[in-house]
């Protein structure tokens, strides 16, 4: 697999010695990150192998090396499609509802925003994945918990343990930035994706889900360059995949049809940047008119 032979070959640049090669080796292992993003989300939907043993296999390991447990993913990621459109209700946007924001607040979104830090990708960790109170209220079953909890702390033993192993000063030294680059990248296509899109608020009030090929509207495409969006398993092709969930994400390209709100990467990095970080995350088009 590429994604595994890159991230071996980035792991021995990056400790071999030497800043060059630790800097090819970095950038190298951040895109590699990327990738088994898009692979863990694939493996999520069971659609990257017909075998279900084989996704999930995959998917604990790139859960690993994406720093979210896979079973958590599995169960948050599927109550995001579910609730797309109802910003309240989908665990991963719940946060983004417009609320009064406290000084402090404003200042660090704006700052991280604006500078490039990628404070989206952790919290999206921290919260969605990491937070046993808020998982608990999502998933009250007890098998539900019982799998995310087993999944988590055996990942924390496995990082315990490669501390332990390589020291902490030699392993931020060669996985430390190639995390930050990745978590970066991250938060482009991930805010890309639903932020600053209009969406519904159920207020409390019992509401049906929205039909998967009826979430086109409350979703954006990237337009990325074709080797690029293939080597990501066209996680870009964001509408189509929520149209059609169970397609898996390398076929998504064959489907003839043309998304409404498709959008260069480009025009999106740039036009999103001249928004501040809290109009960006907290508003939608219809207040700012923003084109995408």
């Amino acid at each position: 697999m590429l994604a595994a032979s890159s991230t071996a070959a980035a792991v021995w640049l990056s400790a071999a010695g030497g800043w060059l090669p630790w800097a090819v080796g970095q950038l190298i292992l951040a895109a590699a990150l990327v990738v088994w993003f898009s692979i863990l989300h694939e493996c999520g939907h069971r659609t990257l192998f017909r075998s279900r043993a084989a996704n999930t296999l995959v998917g604990l390991t790139a859960g690993f090396l994406t720093l979210i447990p896979f079973r958590t993913w599995v169960r948050v990621h599927g109550r995001h499609h579910k609730w797309t459109g109802w910003q309240d209700l989908d665990p991963t946007t719940e946060s983004l509802v417009p609320r009064p924001l406290t000084r402090v607040e404003r200042l660090a979104i704006n700052i991280c925003w604006r500078c490039w830090i990628p404070l989206f990708s952790t919290i999206y960790r921290v919260e969605n994945f990491w937070s046993p109170r808020r998982l608990s209220a999502l998933f009250p079953r007890r098998s539900d918990r019982r799998a995310m909890r087993g999944n988590a702390l055996i990942q924390l033993a496995l990082y315990a343990a490669l501390v332990v192993a390589v020291g902490p000063s030699a392993l931020l030294r060669v996985v430390g930035v190639a995390i930050i680059l990745s978590f970066i990248a991250e938060d482009l296509l991930l805010l890309s994706q639903h932020t600053h899109v209009p969406q519904n608020v159920s207020h409390g009030v019992h509401v049906a889900p929205v039909p998967a090929v009826e979430q086109e509207m409350f979703t954006r495409s990237l337009r990325l360059p074709a080797w690029i969006s293939a080597s990501l398993l066209h996680v870009d092709a964001h509408e189509l995949h929520h149209m059609f969930p169970f397609v898996p994400g390398y076929h998504l390209h064959r489907i003839a049809y043309r998304p409404a709100h498709e959008v260069g990467w480009w025009t999106w990095v740039r036009s999103s940047k001249r928004l501040e970080g809290v109009v960006l995350l907290f508003q939608n088009r219809r207040h700012t008119g923003f084109p995408h």
